[in-house]
């Protein structure tokens, strides 16, 4: 038996007994035969040679220490749909009633055929045309649970899904799926560490004229390990947003592929993340695909890593013969707040139309020693100017957020973050 299959085999058998939705069947076992044909990711491929997957790809995941978990209380203030899962098991008990004006809201686990059968499995397949992600495949083949979103309009509340962690051996694989209709909107909210081990899979498809909105916070668990997905398909006029917090974790690895198929469509994916030790590991996988004309995409990435913490960034813009007028903008950025850390980055443009407006960056630096000096002759501390000069620089990627009081409340949580910071 090859190892993919071994180690496949292994994960089944630690899934059994799980909640496994029958209407999903044909999809998993497609996806299960893809990842035996593709085999485990390894640090010698491409994608993953700044990342080691190991941990994410051995039969039992490494245990993560139980960290005070406030995450519910991340949003508090902002009138939303709250759905609780705790180690991967949704709690009934803390999540509010699944109804929401403007969507439909449910569980993976009791998909039955429907949007949601279609839908299931359909974007990852579109994202391993280019680059093969078997982790998202297996995601796909093993995933217990998971929230199904429909928006039919606008809706009235955000969608906040809190993951919960209390196991200190959990290993999670949930699969979410949203739909957003012609001329619907809706904002999903995703907060807490989820495992000790997390996979997760987020497939968007967005109608003609929708738009959908993504504000994510990873939880401060210090020993967590995850890998995320996230596929969109965006059709005519549409918009995608998604913007991603990380503090603190061992390992973690965000994929996002994103297929632009519509015409002046939109498409801003953004990420910001503070790391500290030699342990930490954060890696931002993105890939844009323009195929429809006047398509515009942004990718806004920072990252600030200190005491030997390792930032990866990994930006592909791919734009179609015939996509023209595209405008794709791409920026990753670090802030080294010492000279053991270190940001490895990969931006790439691969073009096949020719008038496009397309551009990339990437850049690596300390603190400004002129601006510390300038904080600190008026009287701020050295800790509280290196603080205000790092959310200062991270400002670029939280302005990517359009709801003002989100983006003001992750702010907040990311100065707090920072100031417990020793």
């Amino acid at each position: 038996m090859a190892l993919a299959e071994l180690k496949l085999a292994a994960t089944q058998t630690r899934l059994t007994g799980m909640v496994m939705p029958e209407g999903l069947n044909d999809q998993r076992v497609d996806a299960m035969n893809r990842v035996i044909t593709m085999g485990l990711p390894h640090k010698r491929d491409e994608y993953w040679k700044y990342t080691d997957p190991a941990t994410l790809t051995q039969s039992t995941p490494e245990t993560a220490a139980l960290f005070h978990n406030d995450e519910g209380a991340l949003f508090a203030d902002i009138d939303r749909v709250k759905i609780v899962f705790v180690d991967g098991v949704f709690d009934a008990d803390a999540s509010d009633d699944l109804t929401c004006e403007g969507v439909e809201i449910g569980r993976l686990a009791d998909v039955d055929g429907g949007w949601a059968a279609d839908i299931y499995g359909t974007l990852e397949i579109n994202g391993q045309l280019h680059v093969h992600r078997p982790l998202a495949a297996l995601n796909t083949a093993f995933a217990t649970d998971g929230v199904v979103i429909r928006a039919t309009a606008k809706a009235a509340k955000p969608i906040n899904i809190i993951y919960l962690h209390s196991d200190e051996a959990s290993d999670v694989m949930l699969h979410n799926l949203v739909r957003v209709e012609e001329g619907a909107e809706v904002t999903l909210l995703e907060t807490g560490p989820a495992a000790a081990r997390f996979n997760k899979v987020l497939e968007v498809d967005v109608a003609k004229t929708g738009a959908f909105h993504h504000v994510r916070a990873q939880g401060r668990d210090h020993e967590r390990r995850a890998v995320t997905h996230c596929f969109a398909r965006i059709a005519d006029e549409s918009l995608f947003k998604s913007f991603t917090l990380t503090a603190n974790g061992v390992l973690t690895r965000n994929e996002c592929i994103i297929d632009m198929v519509g015409d002046d469509a939109v498409a801003h994916v953004a990420g910001a993340c503070v790391g500290d030790g030699a342990d930490f590991h954060h890696d931002d996988t993105v890939f844009i695909t323009h195929d429809g004309l006047n398509g515009e995409s942004r990718q806004v990435f920072k990252k600030v890593l200190r005491n030997g913490a390792t930032g990866v960034f990994q930006g592909k813009i791919l734009v179609k013969a015939g996509a023209q007028k595209t405008d794709g903008y791409q920026i990753s950025q670090s802030l080294l707040l010492d000279d053991d850390s270190q940001f490895l980055a990969k931006p790439e443009l691969e073009i096949y139309a020719d008038d496009v407006a397309c551009s990339h960056g990437s850049t690596s630096g300390a603190i400004d020693d002129d601006a510390l000096f300038y904080l600190q002759s008026r009287g701020v501390p050295r800790k509280a100017a290196t603080d205000l000069l790092t959310l200062a620089f991270l400002a670029e990627a939280l302005d990517e957020i359009a709801d003002d009081a989100l983006a003001d409340d992750l702010r907040d949580r990311l100065e707090s973050w920072l100031g417990r910071r020793g």
